[in-house]
């Protein structure tokens, strides 16, 4: 390490060039600190709006609340943003806060190690090459590890297969049978979009999603204008939405009956849209509504609906080389295979090895189940930061509201190591434990509790994932560091 760098502000390493990566550099940048590199697995920027480049890929959180606050975007083509116009925005921040000099693309994280002695962190790549730095954040997000379904044979299939998050755009669908697994948030997006163009679909539904319309049109120029001409109109919109989505936590979190409302409004959507009464009654879920993501669409129960689609609700056996057998024994013949499966969410910085004080692993810490000091730092890990960590994403509103949340108090912890550099600061475990306590007795209250298994929840059932309450009290939450929080280390050499 470069003592002299040290001996002004530390060194930070930013992994994963996201929403919350490239947040975290530009307000670094802002604060004057340079000493930063964000590693990036692949050979672009974007996180999951580069890796989700399905038909039809888009937000569920509108476009001027999706985006930083600090750099407004006048010129939305829609009220809920698409894919390309997601990724364009994000490459834009890059150019104009001049960031590309320290990222390096290619460089995936396999281990990072804390020495006790000097306070610093070592960063192994997969390519063998090691960085040692102060400071680590952490910015992979909750979304970026597809989740493969374990199902028997699956690579004994003659066709082709491949994951949404992952989609093969040089493969022609064109008259195909295809056969999509899953109906969440990706398939409500992609399945409407291939419908017109495959021979046949056959749509594999272990639990029905509740499906509200989406309000979303495209932007009249106009309002384009009057966003670009009058700044304080564009940040009175953006709050206009913040504090509607905002409203929405108490029936998540509280008052669990005000979403019987969205599940009547629900209801009868799919009644408009869908003919035939099988379909209709597969595709109403039977568990209450939010405990699982709720999603938004207008022609999901359209395409559904169509006659070459076949909703199928019976548990699948095994893949084969013809298709898939269903539990009932049925062969359903299939040309493709989609997997429309998710993401290991609550896998927080896996594949990653972090090793912490006296050669903890973070796996171990986490046996339990993932938690961390305001979804940011945990006890054995100094120098540690992570942005959308455990218990940190929301059902209601916009994770970059989060982010920058967590950007501000990472920022106020460097800066108070930058007042005694070489320190590294643990948060203590009884502070951690207190906070962690708190959220999952608020969680008991929440929807999410509510019976039904969704990707919100671990292996033993603990929700690890989302915030049991306002953003805005997240945000008050966040916005000092209390030394008395944390145990600061003296390097010993």
């Amino acid at each position: 390490m470069n003592e002299s760098v040290r001996s002004t502000t530390p060194s930070v390493i930013i992994i994963g060039t996201g929403f919350g990566g490239l947040c975290m550099a530009i307000q670094l940048r802002n604060a004057g600190i340079e000493t930063f590199t964000l590693l990036e697995k692949a050979s672009g920027v974007g996180g999951t709006w580069r890796d989700n480049t399905y038909p039809g890929a888009a937000c569920d959180v509108q476009s001027h609340l999706y985006s930083f606050s600090f750099e407004p975007k006048h010129d939305w083509s829609r009220k809920f943003g698409l894919q390309p116009e997601i990724l364009d925005y994000m490459q834009h921040c890059v150019e104009k806060y001049d960031l590309a000099g320290h990222i390096q693309f290619n460089k995936e994280v396999a281990s990072a190690v804390f020495n006790e002695a000097t306070n610093t962190w070592t960063v192994t790549t997969t390519d063998g090459e090691s960085q040692t730095a102060d400071i680590i954040v952490t910015a992979t997000g909750q979304l970026n590890q597809p989740a493969w379904p374990n199902i028997p044979g699956l690579d004994t299939f003659a066709g082709t297969t491949f994951h949404s998050a992952r989609w093969d755009h040089n493969y022609d669908l064109s008259g195909k049978n295809v056969g999509v697994i899953g109906t969440g948030a990706s398939a409500i997006q992609f399945v409407p979009e291939i419908v017109p163009k495959v021979g046949a679909l056959s749509l594999f539904q272990r639990s029905a999603a509740w499906v509200l319309p989406k309000p979303d049109r495209p932007f009249y120029k106009w309002e384009q204008a009057l966003f670009r001409k009058i700044p304080a109109w564009d940040r009175i919109y953006r709050s206009l939405i913040y504090w509607k989505n905002e409203s929405r936590a108490l029936a998540f979190t509280r008052f669990n009956s005000l979403l019987e409302l969205f599940a009547w409004q629900a209801k009868r959507f799919a009644k408009h849209q869908v003919r035939d009464p099988e379909k209709f009654r597969h595709l109403i879920p039977d568990y209450k509504i939010g405990c699982k993501r709720i999603l938004i669409s207008n022609d999901w129960y359209s395409a559904v609906d169509q006659s070459h689609v076949e909703l199928v609700t019976t548990g699948i056996e095994r893949v084969v080389e013809e298709g898939l057998i269903t539990t009932d024994g049925a062969l359903h013949r299939l040309d493709t295979i989609i997997l429309g499966t998710g993401f290991a969410a609550s896998d927080f910085l896996s594949p990653m090895e972090i090793t912490g004080r006296n050669g903890a692993s973070l796996n171990q810490a986490w046996a339990t189940g993932s938690e961390a000091y305001k979804g940011i730092t945990v006890s054995g890990f100094p120098n540690l930061f992570m942005l959308y960590g455990p218990n940190t994403n929301l059902a209601h509103n916009s994770i970059v509201y989060m982010l920058e949340s967590q950007v501000r108090y990472v920022l106020g912890c460097i800066n108070t190591l930058s007042a005694t550099p070489g320190t590294a600061m643990d948060v203590k475990p009884d502070r951690l434990r207190t906070f962690s306590e708190g959220v999952q007795t608020k969680l008991k209250d929440s929807v999410w509790e509510s019976g039904c298994h969704s990707w919100y929840l671990d292996s033993d059932g603990k929700n690890t994932v989302n915030w049991p309450g306002f953003t805005f009290t997240y945000r008050k939450a966040t916005r000092e560091v209390n030394p008395d929080d944390y145990e600061f280390l003296q390097p010993s050499v």
